[in-house]
């Protein structure tokens, strides 16, 4: 098992990629925390965690509350003994153009996808740093290279990058990797919530914007995860890997 035995926390866990992460990194023999705001998603996985033999916790809050990132590594170090990956998964996208978006829209986005990322490796960093071993993985997006209507979002994924980068220089020594993933068009509630109209049309274009002709699963992000927080990826470091199918080719 790739994992065996290491303990990762996993924040916006409830569903999706990150769900996906948790249950492929269960499969690989890692103990893990659930992290999301929505009680009964965080839950429900941790059911699933337990109904597959792996062991789970879930911690409910916002990333953006210190106190609650502060728990989740607590609770990893008290229930499981250390903390070895640290997976920034949760996210929120409040879209607009720019010169319609309000303090709201933007403010909310950076809260949650810029510092919540920040709080959780600087929390998870002092015990990893104290035990000179560690994987860090952040999930950006192909969206920090620009999209309309994402000016907030755009923003705080090219944030996460400089942070990942940064973060990188900084940990190395301590031998700790961090690393991000930047996925592309993937299949979760957020597409799926979108109006059939707009997935109709978005299918028609996948030949033309996705070199591999379809949309990307939460099973491929984690799957990319899984490696990066593997000692397979010993060796890497401050790198953004575009997970997306070509798009960004």
């Amino acid at each position: 098992m790739r994992l065996k035995d290491k303990v990762a926390i996993v924040t916006g866990a409830g569903r999706g990629i990150g769900e996906g992460i948790i249950m492929r990194f269960v499969e690989e023999g890692a103990k893990v925390i659930v992290n999301d705001v929505n009680e009964a998603d965080a839950k429900s996985v941790v059911e699933k965690v337990k109904a597959k033999g792996g062991k789970a916790v879930a911690v409910v809050g916002s990333v953006t509350s210190r106190e609650t990132v502060q728990k989740m590594v607590d609770t990893a170090v008290q229930e499981f003994g250390t903390l070895d990956i640290m997976v920034n998964n949760a996210g929120i996208t409040r879209d607009s153009i720019m010169h319609k978006m309000t303090d709201e829209q933007w403010d909310s986005v950076i809260a949650i996808n810029l510092t919540g990322v920040f709080y959780c490796m600087q929390c998870a960093g002092r015990v990893m740093r104290e035990k000179g071993y560690g994987k860090i993985v952040n999930i950006s997006s192909t969206s920090a290279l620009g999209n309309t209507g994402q000016i907030n979002y755009s923003a705080s994924k090219a944030g996460v990058i400089g942070m990942t980068k940064t973060a990188a220089k900084e940990m190395g020594p301590k031998n700790i990797n961090v690393n991000a993933i930047a996925p592309g068009m993937i299949w979760t509630d957020m597409l799926k919530s979108m109006p059939p109209e707009t997935i109709k049309q978005m299918d028609a274009m996948l030949p033309f914007i996705v070199p591999l002709n379809r949309k990307g699963s939460p099973l491929d992000i984690a799957n990319l995860a899984l490696f990066l927080a593997s000692d397979e990826s010993s060796f890497i470091t401050g790198q953004v890997i575009f997970c997306d199918g070509g798009m960004k080719i």
